[in-house]
């Protein structure tokens, strides 16, 4: 059973183009930029599945070869989802994802904890990778003769993050990073995940926008330098990861396994909390233009704070309460 769903970005009013995903039996994202209108966010509806609202025990598996100043901005954001920061905060943000609940009126966590790390860099599953290999990494990390990370199906959410010298199938090519969950024939245990992967040398402007654009499109026009913005951490590559992070933990937060909330009629090709606002990073946002953001003194651009005085740009979800996608950075 395939997933195919399309996006149509409005590059400018009288051009457009349309980008594809395809996956198999699980949920991807594309960052590059949408109409803000597809999937139908007036379909989006309650399966009657759970959504994760026990206490999230955060678990990074860094497959590939990192730098320290990389692994430190994405720690720092994950940290922040659950630790006070100026407003408008990365907490602050989560908190919209915090509004959905599950039949038994418990809302999704904001307890959130990165309890444990696994450095993979010598490639043990080869430098070339699928969809499936993601898991058969988890396998063995899990079961790891060396500091292995623990198997956590009460509270465990495993990120497999993959650096720039791994290349994964249909990564820029159809898809930025997908969310699925573990098969106990595999792993041992139902656990959910997310892999998202390092574009910044493979392909930035389709999975690191809007750091980044699509090579052979026109560019959006000013105020932006030449239609892309700054990135606050000063690497393209991790900037955009972590919207792309961003939006696979609020999806699996709010439909871990494929049957809680999302719109549409199929729950393999589901239209998610974050598809619904893919582009859209401010008050305006939507087609070729990210929305009212903040500029720092370097000229960086963000919408979020985080801890130890980070910023970042976080793409905005779907809040079902206001019925439109928002961010705490919302000028209305």
């Amino acid at each position: 059973m395939e997933k195919l769903s399309c996006y149509v970005v409005l590059l400018l009013s009288s051009f457009c183009f349309h980008l594809c995903l395809s996956g198999n039996l699980n949920t991807g994202s594309n960052q590059a930029v949408n109409s803000g209108g597809s999937p139908d966010p007036g379909k989006l509806e309650y399966h009657m599945g759970p959504v994760l609202a026990s206490p999230l025990k955060l678990y990074i598996i860094w497959y590939g070869n990192w730098n320290q100043t990389q692994q430190d901005t994405i720690r720092d954001f994950l940290s922040s989802l659950s630790s006070p920061a100026p407003h408008p905060s990365v907490a602050e943000w989560w908190g919209t994802v915090r509004l959905y609940s599950d039949q038994t009126g418990s809302n999704v966590t904001d307890n959130i904890t990165l309890s444990g790390e696994f450095f993979d860099s010598k490639l043990s599953h080869g430098p070339r990778l699928n969809r499936l290999s993601m898991q058969a990494i988890i396998k063995s990390v899990v079961t790891s003769q060396s500091k292995p990370l623990p198997l956590d199906p009460r509270n465990g959410f495993y990120l497999v993050l993959t650096s720039a010298d791994v290349q994964v199938d249909e990564f820029c090519r159809a898809v930025c990073a997908f969310h699925y969950f573990t098969f106990p024939a595999t792993v041992g245990e139902i656990v959910p995940y997310a892999w998202i992967g390092y574009s910044g040398t493979q392909c930035p402007g389709m999975c690191s926008y809007p750091f980044a654009w699509p090579e052979g499109m026109p560019p959006p026009p000013p105020p932006t330098a030449n239609g892309v913005m700054r990135p606050p951490n000063g690497d393209i590559g991790v900037d955009g990861m972590i919207s792309v992070i961003a939006h696979e933990l609020a999806e699996s937060a709010t439909n871990p396994l494929v049957n809680a909330w999302y719109a549409g009629d199929n729950p393999t090709a589901p239209g998610e909390i974050a598809d619904l606002c893919i582009g859209t990073y401010g008050s305006g946002g939507g087609g070729a233009y990210a929305g009212q953001v903040s500029t720092d003194a370097a000229g960086s651009s963000y919408n979020l704070n985080g801890v130890k005085g980070r910023r970042f740009m976080v793409q905005w979800v779907w809040n079902p309460v206001k019925k439109r996608c928002f961010g705490p950075n919302a000028m209305d």
